[in-house]
């Protein structure tokens, strides 16, 4: 099934956000509107996507990736996009990171054959789900972390249920979130995995962001700490499966310079080991937690690309915009932005200004004179000096913080090219 079959028989209209009209069109249409977000043609608000920022952010990670000696299969949880996977798949990616069954189901119909489920999926009940899904797909190498006898019960029972001849298990090594606490869970977990028909030990995962804190200094022990143990639990698995090729898996969007320097010695020592980073977020950045990530990586040295120092914050282009217009000016020092908590993540930040737009003329200056304080549901309050000249009408073009939460709020978002203009509508699949 191609990824936009589903949508070529129906016509977008005003009841998708963004799309101002009434009668409605079909998706392959949308790019002979020209539509410009900055002069409002869009029904606002609206999410764009920079197709450009997120090829470079794209090729420059997968570039580092490859100096680097690590993998990557991208964390399609962020975009809930088959179109994108398959286009990082194809740029070079090893495959695909999915959180849940229904994720993997997703990529699944839509071609994706070499998934990572980065997750324990639960009971038996989701053994028999995700032996439904797989039995559909007999050709996909899967994957999936376990972290207790139980979750690996689940595991076979989908395979069972599959018929699969082998599942790949991941041991997950935890701290903070799920993964096995110690050794003797990790043993446990190892035994179950041995003892189960139809599985196969496929490598030790763990998650580095689980550990971090808002004191870098402390961030940096724990992880180091947690790659030790990964280190550890790596060499109990590979006593255990001496012959089968491993993965070392860990590594999202703010730490992956820290993991490939740890395990990547440790898989290039092993001779049948790959490193596997998860990272999703990255290849979109952002105005917010992301950016400031990458900014803590440059101080810890920045990223090694074909042979030479870049800088991580400078590389990366945040990709997403949000387009709002301003409903209301109802006293001095406060406007009304048209969005709100449906449209936009706050959970690691609020949106930040970047340009105003009036009748789709830029407005020098003025976005760097407003902030937003805080959001309702489909309200947005700003702060600007008294004497301001924002206007009801304008358009304001925010940045956004963390990706994941942004994304997730959007059925369609809108792809822009370099002049602003939109050429195509990305299809999301989040359920």
């Amino acid at each position: 099934m191609h990824f936009l079959s589903r949508w070529d028989s129906q016509r977008l209209s005003t009841t998708t956000r963004g799309i101002p009209l009434v009668a409605g069109l079909s998706i392959d249409e949308i790019a002979d509107q020209h539509w410009r977000p900055s002069r409002g043609d869009l029904a606002l608000p609206a999410l764009t996507f920079d197709e450009t920022a997120f090829a470079a952010n794209r090729d420059l990670f997968l570039r580092w990736c490859k100096g680097a000696g690590v993998t990557v299969a991208p964390h399609a949880k962020t975009p809930m996009s088959p179109e994108l996977a398959r286009s990082l798949r194809e740029a070079g990616a090893w495959g695909t990171t999915v959180a849940n069954i229904q994720q993997a189901a997703v990529l699944l119909a839509h071609g994706e054959r070499r998934l990572l489920l980065a997750n324990e999926i639960g009971g038996l009940a989701a053994g028999r789900r995700l032996g439904a899904v797989l039995g559909a797909y007999p050709e996909t190498e899967f994957y999936a972390f376990a972290d207790s006898p139980a979750a690996v019960a689940a595991l076979a029972e989908a395979a069972l249920i599959a018929d699969r001849r082998e599942l790949s298990v991941l041991v997950e090594l935890g701290a903070g979130r799920a993964g096995a606490r110690d050794r003797a869970a990790v043993e446990a977990t190892i035994a179950a995995v041995l003892a189960a028909d139809r599985l196969v030990l496929g490598g030790v995962a763990t998650y580095e962001g689980a550990v971090a804190t808002s004191d870098s200094n402390e961030t940096m022990r724990a992880i180091a700490a947690l790659m030790e143990r990964t280190i550890e639990t790596f060499a109990l698995v590979r006593a255990a499966a001496p012959r089968l090729p491993l993965i070392i898996s860990a590594g999202g969007s703010a730490y992956f310079d820290i993991v490939a320097r740890a395990l990547a010695p440790v898989a290039h020592g092993d001779g049948n080991a790959i490193v596997l980073l998860r990272s999703g977020a990255l290849f979109f950045a952002d105005h917010g937690i992301y950016a400031r990530a990458l900014a803590e990586l440059d101080r810890r040295g920045g990223l090694l690309v074909d042979g030479a120092q870049r800088s991580a914050a400078e590389g990366f282009r945040p990709a997403l915009t949000l387009w709002a217009e301003v409903l209301s000016r109802p006293e001095a020092g406060l406007a009304i932005g048209g969005f709100g908590m449906r449209d936009a993540s706050f959970d690691q930040g609020l949106p930040v200004p970047l340009r105003v737009f009036r009748d789709g003329v830029a407005q020098q200056g003025l976005a760097a004179t407003l902030s937003v304080t805080r959001l309702n549901d489909q309200h947005a309050f700003l702060s600007l000096a008294p004497d301001s000249t924002l206007a009801v009408g304008d358009v304001i073009a925010f940045g956004i913080s963390h990706p994941c939460t942004c994304l997730d709020r959007w059925r369609v978002i809108f792809a822009l090219d370099a002049d602003g203009v939109v050429t195509r509508a990305l299809p999301t699949q989040f359920g």
